[in-house]
């Protein structure tokens, strides 16, 4: 049996602000952007590389998904980004001048730090020790 996870839905305000956010302050390429009609877009962006889930961005259209854009999980972190250069990406994320929530710290399991998308969800960033059952 193969399954995985493809996509996971992020409410965002406006396709083209979070289009922009993730492909020029983050590592993340434009694989689709498709009009579904007069008001939605099938839109998914996803981290370079290999083997990563991708983000299906989902403009929120009613009150409710409006007021959950930013705090999709209650304001725990959310999305996890793993890296094979925490310095390199790290350095990234200042120079993009996203906010560091959590500076950078070692943990049992890895290099990490919690920064903020450009909505107020939170993120880890995260290099894995070595060790073989956890795949980037």
């Amino acid at each position: 049996m193969d399954l995985r996870i493809n996509h996971i839905a992020l409410l965002v305000h406006d396709y083209d602000e979070a289009i922009a956010f993730y492909t020029t302050k983050l590592p993340f390429d434009l694989i689709e952007d498709t009009r579904l009609n007069e008001h939605k877009r099938w839109v998914v962006v996803k981290p370079k590389g290999i083997g990563s889930c991708s983000l299906l961005l989902a403009k929120a259209s009613t009150e409710e998904q409006k007021k959950a854009v930013g705090n999709q999980s209650g304001g725990r972190v959310f999305l996890f980004l793993a890296t094979d250069d925490f310095d390199r990406d790290y350095r990234n994320l200042l120079l993009q001048q996203i906010t560091i929530v959590r500076e950078p710290s070692d943990e049992p399991y890895g290099r990490v730090c919690v920064f903020a998308d450009l909505y107020g969800n939170l993120w880890d960033l995260i290099q894995y020790h070595d060790n073989p059952s956890i795949e980037i």
